[in-house]
């Protein structure tokens, strides 16, 4: 069988989320495996590099799948684009080494979140940021990334409760940078666990809002209390960039 490699990216606004649901049609999984079926005459289910909620968008989003089929990879890329909605894009259809898995083989991933910092509202920005009109400090949301950089376990900055499963990351890198009204936060690490980017973005605008304190930062690491942390930031300002193999 081959081993199939997709690049996605999709605008999460009228989805459900990455993953299946049952027989709802409003899944990113569910419009592609549909399109596999249709391209293939297989019953297939492909494998993500992982979940992305409701709302959220990507650029980058990797899955992979394995089949009988024999259609080059050019005319698979082009029978995507032909039949999948506007909102969802193959980029990249690659052939991989059997042994190839989108989830388990993951070794970093990059997300962007973006916040439109204006008293004014965007018209057409609204559903691809988090429209966010208070003042905020750059300063202390830049020293409050400082503090996440590193090895940490993230279960306060998290949707889990107590699991089994580690909850320790390394974020190696969160950068902020302003274009007019827009801000643009940049997450690099080596895995982020349910909701913890948008938790994550929530606590540092609060701190750049002055409605936390920088120190909320080392007591959630320490305490892992999610509830001492900020909301949580919404989903449409979210972007999946890449995943690193």
């Amino acid at each position: 069988m081959r081993n199939i490699k997709l690049t996605i990216e999709y605008d999460g606004k009228r989805y459900l989320g990455w993953q299946r649901l049952g027989d709802s049609e409003k899944t990113i999984q569910g419009k592609i495996e549909s399109v596999i079926a249709q391209m293939t005459g297989e019953k297939i289910e492909i494998i993500g590099s992982g979940r992305t909620d409701a709302g959220t968008h990507a650029r980058g989003q990797v899955a992979n799948f394995k089949t009988n089929s024999e259609m080059a990879r050019n005319e698979m890329l082009d029978f995507f684009n032909r039949y999948l909605p506007s909102n969802i894009v193959v980029v990249k259809v690659e052939e991989m080494p059997e042994r190839f898995h989108a989830r388990y083989n993951v070794k970093g991933k990059q997300y962007s979140y973006y916040v439109w910092n204006d008293p004014v509202p965007t018209a057409f920005e609204r559903y691809h940021s988090f429209y966010f009109p208070q003042a905020l400090d750059m300063d202390k949301m830049n020293e409050a990334c400082e503090k996440l950089i590193g090895k940490h376990d993230f279960l306060g900055f998290s949707a889990l409760k107590k699991t089994k499963k580690s909850t320790t990351r390394t974020i190696e890198n969160i950068l902020i940078e302003r274009e007019g009204s827009m801000l643009h936060f940049t997450f690099i690490g080596d895995g982020f666990l349910h909701k913890m980017v948008r938790i994550l973005m929530g606590t540092i605008l609060e701190i750049g809002a002055g409605k936390l304190p920088v120190t909320i930062i080392d007591e959630v690491l320490e305490n892992k209390v999610r509830e001492a942390a900020g909301e949580t930031a919404p989903a449409q300002g979210l972007f999946l960039d890449q995943v690193y193999y």
